[in-house]
């Protein structure tokens, strides 16, 4: 640190990132008050642990990194030093015991996130971390950062403030992206990881929540052998969002109903049906299709026009998926853009020297199966390290 020590600390959002800013500086010895604008704290963190807390994916360096795509170097190599393994001695740290699952993926035993929640609260009280709720930032007022919050407007400066505002996505649970307005530079938030609209016809309504198995998403160059499901809306799920980049950017969505067959060997079972049977006993009995893939056959090619002389195999490899849409932007389990990394220097806002922003917030986006709280974690521990340093 140089002579200017700092001595306090302002955090504003109680997510991961915000969290772990506030774990680094407090761990540091600064005064941390950690502002967030819900009644309660880590909102979209304990969602996140509903179906099983995925913290992270447990392998080498370079292959999370990949996930990141076309990431900033601030991003990677944040990540590269609080990468998969940190974040798995750090839950550990926290009395938190942690299984991996078949891909990779990595869980608390306990498959939620309260327990280390909990915990992670708890060392942050002995630390004397202050945490005050229901605080809506509202901007600037010279150096203060400015507040409306249940006993009025309130203004509070420090040596440090960290921004960790979150996304555009869940605005119950606390991110609704309204922070935006605050700066110059910011990339339009977009739907990530998400799903995406199909008007369907009368016939799909049996299949609503039902979930596809054993498929074969592709769009671009994106592809996903992961489940995802038939909802009233459209289709959702992990093997939607694995892809959905490249379907958001413009790339056709099909599906291969039929992965671990050839198309010669669909040609075979085909032929050897019989000329006379019926395409509904040729995709039932004769390739044993499920109802919910006979049904979804029967919708894309209603719909894509596909006609009766299309070769049969060709159509099971690449039946197209045609939608009306990203799912809107609330519902997305991520969003893409935010502040821009050029506004950035590291992560201290080139215009506000001592300010720094992280997590969600940030102008990037990563697949599911622990890369986002991955980086979120990474980036808030970045940013309150370079803070301490400057």
């Amino acid at each position: 640190m140089t002579a200017q020590t700092p001595q306090t600390a302002l955090v504003i959002g109680a997510g991961p990132a915000g969290l772990m800013a506030a774990e680094v500086l407090s761990a540091a010895g600064l005064q941390v008050t950690v502002a967030d604008r819900m009644p309660s704290v880590g909102r979209k963190f304990l969602m996140a642990g509903k179906s099983g807390l995925n913290l992270t994916k447990d392998e080498d360096t370079a292959a999370c990194l990949a996930a990141y795509g076309d990431a900033t170097e601030a991003l990677r190599d944040a990540v590269a030093a609080f990468g998969p393994a940190e974040v798995m001695a750090w839950a550990e740290r926290l009395g938190q015991p942690l299984f991996t699952g078949s891909t990779g993926r990595v869980f608390p035993v306990a498959m939620k996130a309260s327990p280390l929640l909990r915990a992670w609260l708890a060392r942050l009280a002995t630390r004397d971390v202050r945490i005050v709720t229901r605080w809506t930032w509202t901007g600037w007022d010279g150096a203060a950062a400015t507040f409306d919050t249940p006993d009025g407007p309130q203004a509070i400066t420090t040596d440090v403030t960290i921004l960790a505002l979150g996304g555009a996505s869940w605005r119950r649970l606390g991110s609704d992206g309204a922070w935006a307005a605050q700066f110059a530079d910011t990339a339009p938030f977009q739907p990530a990881n998400c799903g995406f609209r199909v008007a369907w016809s009368d016939h799909m309504t049996p299949f609503f929540g039902q979930p596809v198995k054993a498929t074969a998403l592709k769009a671009g160059g994106l592809s996903s052998r992961g489940e995802w499901v038939i909802t009233r809306d459209g289709i959702e799920g992990g093997g939607i969002y694995a892809v959905s980049r490249a379907v958001r950017e413009g790339a056709p969505l099909h599906v291969d109903l039929m992965p671990d067959m050839t198309a010669t060997r669909i040609g075979q079972r085909v032929t050897a049906k019989g000329g006379k049977a019926s395409l509904s006993q040729v995709l039932k009995s004769g390739l044993r299709l499920s109802p919910v893939k006979i049904a979804l056959f029967h919708e894309m090619t209603r719909r894509a026009g596909t006609g009766a002389g299309a070769p049969l195999a060709g159509t099971l490899k690449a039946l197209p998926l045609i939608h009306d849409g990203p799912a809107p932007l609330d519902s997305a389990i991520s969003t893409a853009g935010g502040l821009r990394f050029k506004a950035l220097s590291g992560f201290m806002l080139r215009d506000r020297p001592g300010v720094f922003a992280c997590g969600e917030m940030l102008d990037w986006e990563a697949p599911t199966g622990g890369y986002l709280i991955t980086a979120s974690l990474a980036t808030g521990r970045a940013a309150a390290l370079q803070a301490l340093a400057t």
